[in-house]
């Protein structure tokens, strides 16, 4: 599994944020500006595409930072 440093990488070009992002751990998904369906979307994309790990939108739903998302996958991914 990638570190989180990694991780967050990854979740910057799915999500493909039109301006620079801080991204950290405990950054809130809901807080997030270009947070919608179409960027959870391409979360669970990357998550199959670069992890082999399964997410739903109902699993998203359930977490409340992108250490959460982390941790799902990391969990998963085990």
């Amino acid at each position: 599994m990638d570190t989180i440093a990694d991780f967050i990488a990854n979740f910057t070009t799915a999500v493909d944020f039109q301006d620079p992002v801080e991204l950290r751990a405990q950054s809130v998904l809901v807080e997030l500006p270009e947070w919608d369906s179409l960027a959870a979307l391409g979360v669970i994309v990357m998550c199959d595409m670069e992890y082999g790990v399964t997410i739903t939108g109902s699993d998203l739903k359930g977490c409340n930072s992108l250490g959460d998302v982390f941790a799902l996958v990391a969990a998963r991914k085990a």
